[in-house]
């Protein structure tokens, strides 16, 4: 049976701490001076958290590793970012609030986070030509076009706005776009189902801290990763067509993840 453990969290979270401060002065250094390895220490960094927070990454396919790519992914939860942070070389877009919490706001904009203001029609031409610029420059993207976090049982139909990047071409190439589906599936090897997986998924009114405690208190967690072929607009109709068809893509992985049926072959990598 899972128990929590107070002691467990206190070590995790003393580890966790320690880990992120000791990195965040060398990120700073390598954003301010655009030091080649700012967009290789996220990795690295998101990679050791996995482990002393406790987290079993398990991939299934392959990473598209021609850049500059757009990954598009279901969300349950700010841990994602750690997930998907451990596995993907890019940088996330998230909406604009999560730059002004404390300490979180910090290491995303170290992250070098895209930030959208999602409601504000009059500046989505401005967010868009930044999102275009980074992936001119060949650095990969991560969108979470539910634009919320889910309970991590379904995905939430993509907003097609947010698809507006996926149509640009970079060296008269169109841009390539993966879906990627994250989900929570085992806790200490039993399948987590309806009751534990809110240990994982933060979504509703949930308040931050204590889910995060509650995350670090308890056992092993496996979060699978599924990454599927990979797209471009040119094989569409229009952007939401495409959007449509990563949803479905994205959707599938996720409801193979929580019903342990897999017709991918065997994890290719795992943590």
């Amino acid at each position: 049976m899972t128990m929590r453990s107070p002691a467990v969290g206190a070590v995790r979270v003393a580890a966790y701490l320690v880990w992120t401060c000791a990195l965040i002065p060398l990120q700073w250094l390598a954003v301010r001076f655009r030091l080649p390895w700012r967009a290789t220490l996220p990795r690295f960094y998101h990679r050791v958290c996995t482990r002393l927070m406790g987290f079993r990454v398990v991939v299934r396919g392959q990473r598209e590793t021609r850049g500059p790519v757009l990954f598009v992914s279901n969300h349950s939860s700010y841990l994602d970012i750690t997930i998907l942070g451990s596995v993907i070389p890019g940088s996330f877009i998230a909406k604009t609030e999560v730059g002004t919490w404390p300490f979180f706001g910090v290491l995303a904009r170290l992250q070098q986070t895209v930030f959208v203001e999602r409601k504000a029609r009059s500046s989505a031409g401005r967010q868009r030509d930044d999102m275009q610029a980074r992936l001119e420059a060949g650095d990969s993207l991560i969108l979470f076009p539910e634009g919320t976090s889910s309970d991590g049982n379904r995905t939430l139909p993509f907003k097609t706005a947010l698809f507006a990047v996926a149509g640009m071409r970079i060296d008269g190439r169109p841009l390539t776009v993966q879906p990627v589906s994250i989900t929570a599936t085992r806790l200490d090897g039993i399948p987590m189902g309806l009751m534990w997986r809110p240990a994982y998924a933060w979504y509703g009114d949930m308040d931050l801290v204590p889910h995060l405690w509650n995350a670090f208190s308890l056992g092993r967690m496996t979060v699978e990763v599924e990454f599927h072929p990979p797209v471009t607009i040119d094989g569409f109709s229009s952007r939401k067509a495409l959007a449509d068809h990563c949803w479905r893509e994205v959707s599938g992985g996720v409801v193979r993840a929580v019903s342990g049926r897999h017709t991918r072959p065997a994890p290719v990598a795992a943590q």
